[in-house]
């Protein structure tokens, strides 16, 4: 590595993205490269580390806030973080700057999740064959709340059919439009998930339709028995959305109505989160808080019912 007093943010992004590469996904990697390559590295990339202060990065969040989304800055403002975190332990700065930055706003998502009645007359329409090549997966997810990237990596190996469940131990991602198969990112992905009998009866039709195709052992593929793109299955959800007449979802979406679905039924927070897969209750308490607002309502019915 260069001398320290030397060394360019340019080149120390360099040595960080080669040390870095054998610790995160391949696809975490890949995005980790685009957004150095395209977003720090041309912009502040020819100052000397030791020079990079708050007021530049604050520029450079500026500047970039004129032709990237907010998304993209707030991904920006994560990797430099992150990057010169590690400079700061590795002894080549003194402190990190961006800790006297404001971060960007993510943008908030706004999720658009189907009500009870248009979830059924969903799944009435792929229960009778409407949904196409991949209408038992879009049944999957919302019987599961599962992500597509898990529900991709599905075996028929991973499904007992006497207990009713599935057990997710795998994901797929794509990188540079390629499947990749891996583990769950956080422990918790990793889980044994109880199907509603509805949920059941799709994995049997498409065990029947796997038998007849003669795909072996992926539960969702593609007609040549390849792993599906991620575009085309998203693709294929809004086309049948147009075609019964619901309001068009993403298929992330899928999995928030699942979870929504949990909270108007008074499934409790801890038993939502294990089966989300997620590694905190917080991510699953957002959208609880998003079903039910803040609850005072109903605690105040509660202190009704207790008293008579």
């Amino acid at each position: 590595m260069p001398d320290a007093g030397k060394m360019t943010v340019g080149g120390f992004m360099a040595h960080w993205l080669e040390q870095t590469q054998a610790r995160v996904r391949p696809k975490t990697f890949y995005d980790y490269e685009i957004i150095a390559r395209l977003h720090i590295v041309p912009h502040v990339g020819h100052l000397r580390l030791s020079r990079l202060t708050p007021l530049r990065i604050a520029r450079l969040y500026a500047d970039l806030s004129k032709t990237q989304s907010p998304r993209r800055v707030a991904q920006v403002h994560c990797l430099l973080h992150k990057a010169l975190g590690d400079a700061r332990k590795w002894g080549l700065i003194s402190e990190n700057p961006t800790d006297m930055v404001d971060a960007p706003k993510r943008p908030q998502v706004e999720r658009k999740l189907w009500t009870p009645d248009q979830v059924a007359a969903f799944l009435r329409a792929i229960l009778d064959g409407k949904g196409g090549r991949y209408g038992a997966l879009f049944g999957f997810l919302l019987a599961s709340g599962c992500r597509l990237g898990e529900a991709l990596g599905l075996r028929w190996s991973d499904v007992d059919w006497e207990a009713g469940t599935v057990r997710i131990e795998r994901q797929v991602t794509e990188l540079r439009s390629k499947p990749i198969e891996c583990p769950p990112k956080t422990r918790a992905g990793i889980r044994t998930i109880t199907l509603p009998t509805w949920g059941v009866t799709l994995l049997r039709h498409q065990w029947l339709r796997a038998l007849a195709e003669g795909h072996g052992d992926r539960v969702f593929c593609t007609e040549a028995g390849t792993v599906p793109l991620q575009s085309n299955v998203r693709r294929a959800l809004r086309g049948f959305c147009a075609k019964v007449g619901l309001p068009a979802i993403r298929v992330h979406d899928l999995r928030h109505t699942s979870l929504s679905l949990l909270a108007m039924s008074g499934v409790p927070l801890k038993a939502a989160q294990q089966r989300a897969g997620h590694s905190s209750a917080q991510i699953t308490l957002e959208t609880y808080q998003h079903v039910l607002g803040d609850g005072d309502q109903a605690a105040a019915k509660a202190l009704d019912r207790v008293l008579g």
